[in-house]
């Protein structure tokens, strides 16, 4: 019986120290082929440097990266031949224009892209030959991913590619994402955006201080968590206590002025009391709405700190 195929990328117990603070504590997850892995967790938690081991542009003090059969640690120029990258704060000549830049990228590789295709592919037409100062802020991110493709990766590093996107940018440029996985990529995708792992991740692998916490579909994760369902209700007036009371198996969990924040195991009885005992007080429902568990929940238990995007504290460097 045949072995079955490498994953594309596979990380082992990679260590990253800068003097007494413990970057990376024992990395280690893989990707395979036409999956959108997710490296999720708040700034500050290790995603940048993980990101530039595999890049190699910083070396990790222990552990395996592979590319596939490649050693990257031992062979990285042979590693590179497999790997696109999207990078944070990456930038162009202002008048560049996305044609020049591709052709220039493409003639780095003996196997490059043909630029005409990643123009089409990246919806870059109506901006193919203006200076790169004119983009917007989608244009410039697609052009980026077009740049990390010239290779024809089979590996596709993401890090955090949606950061200072605008809602309908960032939705067209996770329509892009998914098309790439469509076409059997690895893509490693770092964000510290919840709901956009939620979103676009087949797998997540949460990392808090260095460290791979938890891993797993998104449903897996949040299946694991032991908080309960929310029921959130806004209403004309604030509820009496008296009409809290009223409510079986029910725990409030905040309350300002006129919204409620409700936790119960079952909702749906909790909606159903809430519709026909307000109502008998002169209360009307403004708002009625159920939360179930969440990445955000699965943080909080697995770290015992709630979930910031902003972080705590930055990542360090030499």
């Amino acid at each position: 019986m045949a072995a079955p195929p490498l994953a594309p990328l596979r990380l082992r117990a990679l260590t990253k120290r800068y003097g007494a603070v413990e970057a990376l504590r024992g990395v280690s997850f893989e990707v395979a082929s036409g999956e959108i892995f997710g490296l999720l967790g708040p700034n500050g938690a290790g995603k940048t440097t993980t990101v530039e081991c595999i890049l190699g542009l910083r070396r990790p003090d222990s552990g395996e990266i592979f590319l596939g059969e490649i050693d990257a640690l031992a062979h990285p120029e042979a590693a590179k031949q497999r790997l696109g990258a999207q990078i944070q704060s990456a930038s162009l000549q202002d008048l560049i224009t996305p044609r020049q830049a591709l052709k220039l990228f493409a003639s780095f590789y003996c196997q490059a892209a043909p630029v005409e295709r990643l123009i089409e592919q990246f919806a870059l037409g109506e901006k193919a030959d203006a200076p790169f100062a004119s983009l917007s802020g989608g244009q410039k991110q697609r052009l980026f991913l077009a740049l990390a493709f010239v290779n024809q990766p089979s590996v596709l590093l993401l890090d955090e590619p949606t950061v200072g996107l605008d809602p309908r940018a960032r939705r067209e440029l996770h329509h892009t994402i998914l098309g790439l996985r469509a076409a059997g990529r690895a893509v490693l995708l770092s964000t510290h955006y919840l709901d956009e792992a939620e979103q676009l991740c087949d797998r997540i692998g949460i990392i808090d201080s260095g460290r791979i916490i938890a891993v797993g579909t998104p449903a897996e994760l949040v299946a694991r968590s032991t908080a309960l369902p929310r029921v959130s209700v806004r209403t004309t007036r604030a509820l009496p206590a008296a009409v809290l009371a009223e409510l079986r198996n029910v725990a409030v969990l905040n309350q300002a002025e006129t919204t409620c924040l409700l936790a119960t195991p079952d909702p749906q009885p909790t909606l159903a009391a809430l519709v026909k005992t307000l109502p008998l007080h002169g209360i009307d429902i403004l708002d009625l709405r159920v939360q179930q568990p969440s990445l955000e929940d699965v943080f909080l238990e697995l770290t015992g700190r709630m979930y910031s995007s902003h972080g705590d504290k930055p990542e360090a460097s030499p």
